[in-house]
């Protein structure tokens, strides 16, 4: 979730946008170590996002077995930022 967005403790993960940082963040308590995670959203454009999403779910300990998107803007080569984890589109532009 956004930056402000959850209870209790987390942990957050800056990532750079176009104009500027963002921030996502996750339960300190989501995941246990070993967990098997399949990572989902709806785009991916430069991987910042999605890159900053694997970053937190390791910090758990967890293991990402996949990157899916709904559709991925190719010519903005957000692939290249999640390089190490098999990633999937249902659509590609």
């Amino acid at each position: 979730r956004k930056k402000g967005k959850l209870p209790y403790r987390t942990h957050e993960q800056d990532y750079a946008l176009e104009y500027g940082t963002a921030t996502v963040a996750i339960h300190v308590d989501a995941l246990k170590p070993g967990s098997r995670v399949l990572l989902i959203d709806d785009l991916l454009a430069t991987g910042g996002t999605a890159a900053a999403a694997a970053a937190l779910v390791k910090r758990l300990g967890a293991e990402i077995l996949e990157i899916s998107f709904l559709i991925e803007l190719g010519f903005l080569h957000g692939r290249d930022e999640l390089t190490g984890y098999p990633v999937h589109s249902l659509v590609v532009y």
